[in-house]
């Protein structure tokens, strides 16, 4: 069908008829229109070939048209299984098929059909365990066929002509709903009027659910006119958030919801949750029910409406419920032949809806069913169906009729979207006598409409959800009268669309491949609990989730154990809803931005701005083009003369009280009890499992007053310890988190002390007054200020703590003070090199979440007199274990490749099967050193200083590293206590 043939208005209501579009599918150029998915465009063009299946490779069309199935599953230049009927045209886009073995058109593997009887449910498990190591040998094999796609390791998750990125963003609003068809729209415009803030999230490009394409009522006209009065009231509403294309992929406690949209995922909070996602359409299990152009009754009725395609010439019609009657009624008024409606029902539909399918020359043959689809000679293709009539019970009778026909549209019913609702702990129940389930067990804040919740009936859908618009209105605080519950006699399913062929390729899971019989002989192998059926056989581990396949699984498993559908269940529905991409995980992530006062000081000076935990500060000061120039010159200016860095993102901690010394000793691995005043201790932090987690400097102002640094983006996680484990000690302590309350600098180099007495006349910063690793507190100005003499950069230095207020002007007050000394600016980046010089780690930076102190070199932090402290008999345990790693410093010549953070390190190289014994944590060029220089975690047998270690780098190249000991520069600390 060329586009110039696509079915006129009202129909095609996604797509845009005047804006061709090019494509390509199999190397074969098509055109399609703006709108249009893959799947649609190719059914425009009358290819309905567009995958084969996982296991027996064969011959798959659009089941759903709705991405709720692997039949579409292509594969795109830089993307494996993508859905073809909910991926949209692009101009150029080219796709290709999936799962075969020489082209789609001929697949080469096809013949793995007539091997199944030798490959039986859960085959694998049976076959592959013995002899001993026959595993080893089909592996290789298996993983080959069993591959679907292929995975572009060059992708680039940022589009290079649009420069669009993975995010996210926060969205806050009063009330979610999630499923923008005729209940949730009608909650939305419920819960808006009364002024409550909506977000309304719905999965189409489009507003409306199943109004978008289902016939409601026998002339048409009901859905179409509903959904433009409920779209064009929503669109205007003040109150009302919409995202369209949008998915809800899980729901987690109170209410938190993430929605990815395009290349962004949303963090939703809601007060309130309504849940109006509609049902799958269900099919019908007979032979060769997964032929190309065998579909679901919806899936026919999108085609046309939604992307104005004819589906068929000719189309029988198998239903179990009064819907398929309409569905003829739609396709017999675009010019489908329908010879037949096949209803599994005795009775049939109601008087007025069969008269007017008759009316329209459609044949109604009750009682009965389609017991075999019949593919072309070439099997691309539906050519006939055999129709059965049904004797009892999942039974036909041994004859029928066969009819040609190139499409069968069938519906058995529906399954409820229950996905979100059960991971919120919702129950599941089913009722025999109607043959569909009921959702209860709902927690506080969560509700549902529509027809997951069992309401069928168009009427009866929209009371529904202004009913739960209503209760969630009550539940934020409305005075509102309670709403009368809603009903729906409304049968929809049928109770037994199962009809096992002796031949098989009766499918109850497409994915999977699985055939009403694998699910029977695994509960004959003693597997009766339905979530033991999914394990051994994979039911419901395809793409799909269960979709499809959830229903006739427990219907099969229920009546092979003499159990009730409601005592077997389904299988556990777990986030995500639908797949997410590692870049929907990994993106951006937009969170407030904290800033020093010094902050447009940086800026006007040129500074590089990184991020540091939620902080921003300078990386260095000048053209990031010429970062390692810079960073040099800079960290050479602080060997050499004197430097200024902005050190307000260090963690503060106040520790007041009687019990101050206690609480830090038993916190922290050193001794601190007889710590003395003025003094200053490296403190190092461990968990309950012995693992570092922070580190920083004790300062004791009094003997009930300590002030405590932290890492940056460690210090909430410290103060959050400290509370937790005080909340335990009872000890006499107050702890403050007092980081924004304090503005910090740090002034090294050789130069430093003369800057801070020409700043500083109340403090004696001779060497002998105020030594290394002292404390003092003076005034600058008038401004009160605490002194610290440390030497994390390898200088002498002096860090400066003063209230935040006056941040940004003692900031300028030591540059003007330091002119006549040349005193510069550095920058973090700088800072890393040069404390890397010196030896010093940074924790989550050379640590891992593994990282004990025996690992770091830090054994001398420990104090082994006292009783205790956090982590103590962990640190004791690991320590006493045969060690696997160490960090150690190393040096590779200026000349050489340089490392970069993350690169592994090898055993030997020399081997290409050879073990990974560590990762580089930290690594720089070193002017001062005269060589690359670096940090890495090596195996225990490569720790011993003059060893030489493999380093694999960019692009496979690997360099060998030596071991020196630490620290690189000034090893005996003249530098710093000068």
């Amino acid at each position: 069908m060329a586009t110039h043939d696509r079915l006129s208005e009202p129909t095609g209501l996604f797509i845009n008829r005047e804006k061709s579009v090019q494509f390509e599918f199999e190397g074969v150029s098509y055109q399609g229109v703006e709108g249009d998915t893959i799947a649609s465009a190719l059914i425009a063009n009358g290819q309905w070939l567009m995958s084969r299946s996982f296991k027996y490779h064969r011959p798959r069309g659009p089941l759903t048209m709705a991405g709720q199935d692997a039949n579409t599953l292509v594969q795109l230049p830089s993307e494996p299984n993508v859905l073809a009927d909910r991926m949209t045209l692009s101009s150029d886009l080219k796709a290709q098929g999936q799962n075969y073995n020489g082209s789609l058109e001929s697949d080469k593997d096809a013949k793995l059909g007539l091997a199944g009887r030798f490959m039986p449910v859960g085959f694998y498990y049976r076959s592959f365990y013995k002899p001993k190591g026959a595993w080893d040998k089909w592996e290789p094999f298996i993983r080959k066929k069993a591959g679907l796609g292929y995975a572009d390791l060059s992708f680039d998750p940022i589009h290079k002509d649009t420069d669009q990125y993975y995010d996210k963003a926060y969205l806050f609003h009063d009330i979610a709903v999630i499923g923008a068809g005729p209940a949730g729209m009608a909650a939305a415009l419920k819960a808006a009027d009364a002024g409550a803030s909506v977000l309304l999230v719905d999965e189409q490009p489009e507003l409306g659910g199943a109004l978008t394409y289902h016939r409601f009522d026998i002339d048409g006209k009901e859905s179409r006119s509903l959904r433009d009065s409920l779209v064009a009231r929503v669109e205007q509403h003040d109150n009302i958030q919409i995202l369209r294309n949008a998915t809800c992929n899980g729901w987690f406690t109170d209410n938190y919801l993430p929605v990815i949209q395009g290349t962004r995922m949303y963090k939703v909070r809601a007060k309130q949750c309504i849940v109006a996602s509609g049902a799958f359409e269900q099919h019908v299990v007979f032979r060769n029910n997964d032929v190309p152009g065998v579909v679901m009754s919806s899936a026919a009725m999108r085609l046309i409406n939604q992307y104005a395609v004819k589906p068929a010439e000719k189309a029988i019609i198998l239903t179990g419920n009064d819907d398929g009657y309409l569905c003829a009624l739609e396709l017999k008024q675009y010019g489908v032949e329908v010879p037949l409606i096949v209803d599994m029902r005795a009775d049939g539909a109601e008087s007025s809806l069969a008269q007017a399918v008759e009316a329209n020359g459609i044949n109604i043959m009750l009682g009965a069913t389609v017991f075999e689809a019949m593919p072309s000679t070439d099997k691309k293709r539906l050519s006939a169906v055999r129709v059965h009539n049904i004797v009892r019970k999942g039974v036909v009778a041994d004859s029928g009729i066969t009819i040609p026909c190139d499409m069968l549209c069938m519906s058995a019913g529906y399954m409820p979207v229950y996905q979100l609702l059960c991971q919120a702990g919702a129950a599941l129940s089913y009722n025999d006598t109607s043959a569909q389930f009921s959702i209860s067990n709902l927690v506080s804040g969560l509700h549902i409409a529509g027809s997951v919740n069992g309401v069928h009936q168009l009427d009866r859908v929209i009371e529904d959800g202004e009913r739960v618009a209503t209760n969630a209105l009550i539940a934020l605080g409305h005075n509102l009268p309670e709403p009368q519950s809603v009903l729906c006699e409304k049968k929809i399913n049928f109770d037994w669309p199962i009809f096992k062929h002796p031949k098989g390729k009766d499918f109850v899971d497409f994915d999977e491949d699985l055939q009403a019989k694998d699910i029977i002989n695994a509960t004959k192998l003693g597997y009766r609990d339905v979530q033991l059926v999914k394990r051994f056989s994979t039911v419901g581990m395809g793409p799909s989730q269960g979709r499809h396949s959830a229903l006739p699984t427990a219907r099969l498993v229920a009546d092979a154990t003499d159990r009730t559908v409601t005592e077997t269940g389904v299988t556990t529905a777990r986030p995500p809803f639908v797949p997410e991409k590692l870049a929907h995980i990994a993106g951006r992530i937009f969170s407030p931005q904290k800033r020093t006062p010094m902050h447009q000081r940086h800026l006007d000076l040129g500074a590089h701005m990184i991020p540091a935990g939620i902080w921003r500060r300078p990386a260095f000061y000048g053209d990031p083009a010429n970062r390692d120039e810079i960073i040099q010159t800079e960290s050479q200016h602080v060997r050499q003369c004197v430097g200024i860095i902005d050190v307000s993102t260090l963690g503060g901690l106040e520790i007041r009280g009687a019990d101050a010394a206690e609480f830090i000793n038993r916190m922290y691995t050193f001794a601190f009890l007889k710590q003395p005043v003025g003094k200053t201790r490296y403190a190092v932090l461990t968990n309950e499992q012995g693992v570092v987690i922070d580190d920083g400097v004790s300062c004791r102002i009094a003997d009930d007053h300590f002030y405590v640094t932290a890492t940056t983006s460690g210090v909430d996680a410290v103060f959050r310890e400290m509370t937790k484990w005080n909340a335990q000690w009872r000890l006499d302590v107050d702890i403050a988190n007092v980081t924004s309350a304090y503005s910090a600098v740090n002034v090294a180099g050789p130069l430093a002390r003369k800057v801070m007495e020409k700043v500083c006349n109340d403090v004696d910063f001779s060497n002998d007054a105020f030594p290394y690793l002292a404390y003092r507190e003076g005034s600058i100005e008038g401004v009160p200020v605490r002194l610290m003499r440390v030497g994390f950069v390898g200088e002498l230095g002096y860090e400066i703590h003063m209230p935040t207020l006056f941040g940004e002007f003692m900031w300028d007050l030591l540059l003007l003070a330091g002119e006549e000394f040349d005193i510069r600016p550095f920058g973090v980046e700088t800072q890393r090199l040069l404390r890397l010089e010196k030896g010093h780690i940074i924790v989550s930076q050379d640590t891992d979440g593994m990282s004990h102190p025996g690992e770091l070199s830090l054994d001398w932090a420990i104090s082994r007199k006292k009783p205790f402290f956090v982590g103590c008999k962990s640190v004791d345990i690991v320590m006493a274990r045969t060690q696997t790693r160490k960090l150690v410093g190393f040096t590779l010549p200026a000349t050489a490749s340089k490392p970069k953070e993350g690169h592994i390190v090898l055993e030997n190289a020399s081997d290409a099967n050879c073990a990974i014994t560590g990762n580089v944590t930290s690594s720089e060029y070193s002017s001062t050193i005269g060589a690359n220089i670096g940090m890495a975690f090596v195996g225990v047998d490569q720790q011993e200083v003059g060893t030489k270690f493999s380093i694999r780098v960019d692009h496979g190249e690997i360099v060998m590293a030596e071991v020196v000991a630490l620290p690189f520069y000034d090893a005996n600390n003249e530098r710093q206590e000068v």
